[in-house]
């Protein structure tokens, strides 16, 4: 056996034991919430996420883990990662909603013009992922007209494969637009969720600043910019001010 064919054999088999390995802690947890011992269940959650593997159902089941230890800022931190993998998920969705509900602060988001709300809409569909593999599959629907408007004998089958062909390539480009536009808003949001019971947000990044409001566990915050060990935030009715790091936990983290 060559060099090259042993290495690559070595890296298949530590790929299946790590699938395999992950597998059976995932399989352990679930047991473990069923008999409700939740904090064990984070323990196999948490080694499964050390050995380099994310999922929107793995962060789903650590929500619920932490929700059921009426832990609100992991069990929305959790809920809210699921949600970035699956913005979709109607059961990630109500379960945040539950969570949202113990926390303390009720904050009013900015109103937005109807367009804002329908590009919005439209384009956080889906996540940029998903925009690019539909993409994908409308360009081999595209390549597959292509070829039967080629093949094809008959005027009107190739008049069907020619208005089905450039009518996924169109859809096809209109995915690819779709997934820059999201990945742009993806790159331009930096959500964190507030870990800390109260944090006093202050006007300037030091201790001696006016403190402008105050904000509890679970609330979620866009963060802006840093100063040492200072985090300047937004909240969703526009109010900013700063606030130290270690008080919140950035949900891009993967």
């Amino acid at each position: 056996m060559s060099i090259k064919k042993f290495v690559l054999y070595l890296c298949f088999l530590s790929f299946s034991f790590g699938f395999s390995q992950s597998k059976a802690l995932f399989e352990q947890a679930t047991e473990l919430y069923n008999k409700g011992e939740y904090s064990k269940a984070i323990e196999n959650y948490d080694q499964i996420l050390k050995n380099g593997e994310h999922s929107a159902q793995l962060y789903f089941n650590m929500g619920n883990c932490y929700y059921k230890l009426n832990a609100i800022g992991p069990s929305i931190y959790y809920y809210e990662k699921a949600l970035l993998l699956d913005p979709n998920d109607d059961e990630i969705l109500n379960n945040l909603g539950y969570a949202q509900n113990m926390r303390l602060d009720a904050i009013e988001n900015m109103p937005k013009t109807e367009i804002a709300q329908f590009y919005e809409s439209v384009v956080s569909l889906f996540s940029f992922d998903q925009w690019a593999y539909l993409a994908i599959a409308f360009i081999i629907l595209f390549v597959l007209g292509y070829l039967a408007y080629f093949f094809l004998r008959f005027a009107n089958q190739k008049r069907l494969a020619f208005i089905v062909g450039i009518f996924a390539l169109a859809l096809g480009v209109l995915s690819v637009l779709m997934a820059y536009l999201q990945r742009q808003e993806f790159k331009k949001d930096n959500p964190a969720i507030v870990f800390s019971k109260e944090v006093r947000v202050s006007s300037e990044p030091n201790n001696n600043s006016e403190i402008v409001f105050t904000l509890h566990e679970g609330t979620k915050v866009n963060v802006l910019d840093q100063l040492d060990d200072w985090k300047k935030i937004r909240i969703s009715d526009g109010q900013t001010g700063w606030l130290l790091g270690n008080d919140i936990k950035l949900l891009k983290d993967f």
